[in-house]
Order: structure tokens, then C-alpha cells, then sequence
């Protein structure tokens, strides 16, 4: 899923986004209740006729951008006081305003509030966040069914809500989350508090254990990961949903995912270089442009290279996960897996 954290992914239109193949894009509770409103976006129909997107959208609960103001919010039993990033104006945001935002919002799918603890807290208090997380995720799901009930122009019975497995990197917390969490009954499960720091092996192996504890016939969904490769091992691993800002943001950084790896354009070996970014990818940047025109962009700031960089970077990420889906298919994706780690290398990966 292509983040579109404010009901935008950054330097593309709704059109690019359905040339480089996107299906369904995230967007973020936290900062469009901020601005423009949430009850806003309701009056102008929901955040599908809203940012002009007619295919399915999910949204995240605003947990974790909420949890990242370290300075500037204050958690209880039922919810969390923070201050806006934008004007430092107080607000609250509790499992049942999460759910009646998000409702707000039109999103196909909703997330659950859960707390994100810090990677460095200790075992104890991660033990005590998942609790937290358990609790306020079958409050999300009373009020969700609850409201499902209400007639409104934007409650839709379509509508999915998922619940969130937290336990940092101990096998045995993740498993006593999942069970909580599961014993609930949601649409689909996420996988959250990965992709925070720790060595991708260890992010592997949390996975592993926790993917077989999710029902296998409902969605599951590994949040804000990650790399090409990591795409390709957590499939191995049981993951079928991702969302993550690296092709994006890389891509304005100067950063470009190819069949053969990376490759930063801003380098001074790309101003004479006519080939194309990737010889293998038939993305509208790829057919037209050379690598010394996107690094000319580049280095004059110009907006139309960010634009170019970031939907070549996610054809290439859609088109690798519809390459995995098709192997999956043909019951050959481990030789797809082995071929992938062949070609693409994790060289010189920027964030």
C-alpha cells in the first residue's frame, strides 16, 4: 500500500498511482483529523470523493504518530491526551473516537488504537503496553459494531476493521497478544512494533512465530515494512499486506529500486548515462527518461523529479508484489524467492 499519510502520496496524483498499479493506499488518522478535519472530509463525502481515490483505502488509527510525541501526550486507561505537531492545540484520542473517526474518514479498512511502546523498553513494559493494546482493541470492536448499527451517509457495512498484534521482539509476548487479540474477532490481524530499529533477522524471526497464530483465511498484515527483500522474505513468512514510506521517500531523496538493486541517481557517474533508470521496468519513467535528466532534476530541486523518482519506485515495489502473487500462483515462489535475492542487492539502501 502506497502511504498517503495526509489523503496525498507525496508527488502523485490519483491517476499515477493507478498506472504504477496501486489497488489500495494507506491513509493516516492522526494527521487528517489534525488538518483538515475529519468531520470536514465527512461533509465533503469521505476521503474517497475527497482526494479523488475510487479504489479502497485503509487507515491507520494514528497510534503510532500519537506515541511518537514522547513530549507531548499523556496515556491513560482510556486513551491518550497529546498536542498537536501543528499548532500545539490538546486533543484526545481514545479506542472509541479512533473508530468514529475513521468512520469519519470512509476508509475500507480501519485500524484498531493500540500503543506503541519505545524498541528499547523493557520486557515489563512491553507486557503491559500489549495488555493496554487488547483492551482498547475490543473497545474499538464494541464501538465498531456498535456503530455499524447507525445508519449514516458514511457507515458503510462495508467496511473491515483489523485488529493489532503487539509484543516487541519476544516470541512468547507475541503469542500471548495474538491470543488476545484473535479471541476478539477481527476482519484481519496486523503484525505492528516491527521495523523499529531492530536487525532484520530478528524481524524475520518475530514474524515466523507469529504469522502461523493468526487465522490463515483472513488478511495479514506486517505494518511500515519495508525493503524489496523484506517484501519477499515476510511473504515466505506468511505476510500478505505492507505498507511502507521507503519507496516514496527514497525516491524524493534520490534513491531509485531497480531489478538490479539500488541505484542513487544523485551520484556524478549517472550525468552522462542515457540508459534508463531500469532497463527491465516499463513504468512511464523508465520508457522516456534517461538517468541523466532525473539526476539533472535532482540536482536543480526540480519537483518533477520527485514525481518521476517516486512512481518508477513504486511500479517497480507493485510490480514485485504482482510478480510474488503470480509465483505464489504457479506454485513457484521459492524459485521466484531465490532468483530475487540473486539479482537485488541491498547496497547502499538510504532512508
Amino acid at each position: 500500500m502506497p502511504v498517503g499519510t495526509q489523503g496525498a502520496v507525496k508527488a502523485l496524483t490519483p491517476r499515477h498511482l493507478e498506472e504504477s498499479g496501486a489497488g489500495i493506499i494507506l491513509g493516516n488518522t492522526y494527521h487528517l483529523m489534525l488538518r483538515p478535519g475529519d468531520e470536514l472530509i465527512a461533509r465533503r463525502g469521505g476521503l474517497h470523493k475527497f482526494i479523488g481515490w475510487n479504489k479502497p483505502i485503509l487507515t491507520d488509527s494514528g497510534g503510532y504518530q500519537v506515541f511518537s510525541l514522547a513530549e507531548r501526550r499523556k496515556i491513560d486507561e482510556n486513551g491518550v491526551d497529546f498536542r498537536s505537531h501543528l499548532d500545539g492545540s490538546t486533543h484526545r484520542l481514545t479506542p472509541e473516537s479512533a473508530v468514529d473517526i475513521q468512520l469519519n474518514l470512509g476508509s475500507d479498512i480501519a485500524m484498531v488504537l493500540d500503543e506503541c511502546p519505545a524498541s528499547a523498553s523493557t520486557r515489563e513494559i512491553i507486557d503491559s503496553s500489549l495488555q493496554l493494546t487488547a483492551r482498547w482493541a475490543r473497545r474499538c470492536r464494541e464501538r465498531f459494531l456498535e456503530r455499524k448499527k447507525i445508519p449514516g451517509p458514511l457507515t458503510t457495512a462495508t467496511q473491515k476493521q483489523f485488529g493489532i498484534v503487539q509484543g516487541g521482539i519476544y516470541a512468547d509476548l507475541r503469542a500471548k497478544s495474538a491470543e488476545l487479540t484473535v479471541s476478539i474477532g477481527f476482519d484481519g490481524y496486523a503484525i505492528g512494533g516491527l521495523s523499529v530499529g531492530e536487525p532484520n533477522e530478528t524481524m524475520y524471526q518475530v514474524v515466523e512465530t507469529t504469522t502461523p497464530l493468526l487465522p490463515a483465511d483472513q488478511p495479514r498484515y506486517l505494518m511500515g515494512v519495508g525493503t524489496p527483500i523484506d517484501l519477499v522474505e515476510c511473504v515466505a513468512r506468511g505476510v500478505d499486506m505492507f505498507d511502507c514510506v521507503l519507496p516514496t521517500r527514497n525516491a524524493r531523496n534520490g534513491q531509485l529500486f531497480t531489478s538490479q538493486g539500488p541505484v542513487n541517481i544523485k551520484n556524478a557517474q549517472y550525468a552522462e548515462d542515457d540508459g534508463p533508470v531500469d532497463p527491465a521496468c516499463a513504468c512511464y519513467t523508465c520508457k522516456n527518461f534517461s538517468r541523466a535528466y532525473l539526476r539533472h532534476l535532482y540536482v536543480a530541486g526540480e519537483m518533477t523529479g520527485g514525481t518521476l523518482n517516486t512512481l518508477h519506485n513504486l511500479t517497480f515495489y507493485l510490480d514485485s508484489m504482482r510478480r510474488i502473487r503470480e509465483a505464489i500462483s504457479f506454485g513457484r515462489f521459492e524459485d521466484f524467492r531465490q532468483t530475487f535475492h540473486q539479482t537485488f542487492t541491498r547496497r547502499a539502501l538510504i532512508s
